[in-house]
């Protein structure tokens, strides 16, 4: 009986698993990027895929990206090995608050809309953005999330970046239009 009150505190110290976590195999972003710098303009789609993340206990959303999660690699075809290594290491997490009991008090079927601002903190990128999300109840333990009004990154700032501006130079755009469409699908599994 004490070995089992012991392990009692250590049961306690265990890291808690997060209840809302994204589906990876369902979860992605689409972004369209029209390239102006050629004869005619031309609009090329660019996915992100395997999102994952997860909604803590105290409503802290994490989704760390990382370049092996986009398309962008496949366009290169043959890598060096050590790219490899780059390519799973966590570019940028995006950081919101999520209060998961808002998820668990919906009804099959039905959805809410929730802002939430994203805050994207590096070396490079210190900024918050708002974005409006639909959230809708599936099934018992599944809750699709989708945007709740067309969303678009900014190409001018994307290409004021040194970083995205170099992988976009990389990828052969020189010059982007200003509108760049973003759609996402993602799906939040409680586990």
């Amino acid at each position: 009986m004490k070995a089992l009150m012991a392990l009692f505190p250590l049961l306690l110290a265990l890291p808690v698993q997060a209840d809302w976590q994204l589906d990876p195999g369902q979860s992605q972003v689409q972004a369209s990027i029209t390239q102006l710098d050629g004869e005619a303009p031309q609009t090329h789609h660019h996915q992100v895929n395997n999102l994952q993340g997860d909604i803590a206990a105290d409503g802290t959303l994490r989704l760390p990206l990382r370049l092996s999660q986009t398309d962008l690699l496949n366009r290169f075809g043959e890598l060096p090995p050590w790219v490899g290594l780059l390519a799973n290491t966590t570019l940028v997490t995006l950081v919101a608050q999520m209060p998961p009991e808002r998820l668990d008090g919906l009804d099959i079927g039905e959805s809410m809309v929730e802002t939430l601002t994203f805050r994207v903190q590096t070396d490079l990128i210190n900024q918050e953005e708002a974005v409006p999300l639909r959230f809708t109840r599936e099934g018992l333990n599944e809750v699709r999330v989708t945007h709740a009004e067309p969303m678009a990154l900014d190409g001018n700032a994307l290409m004021a970046n040194s970083t995205v501006r170099t992988v976009l130079s990389m990828l052969g755009y020189q010059q982007i239009d200003e509108h760049v469409p973003v759609t996402l699908n993602a799906l939040l599994v409680n586990r």
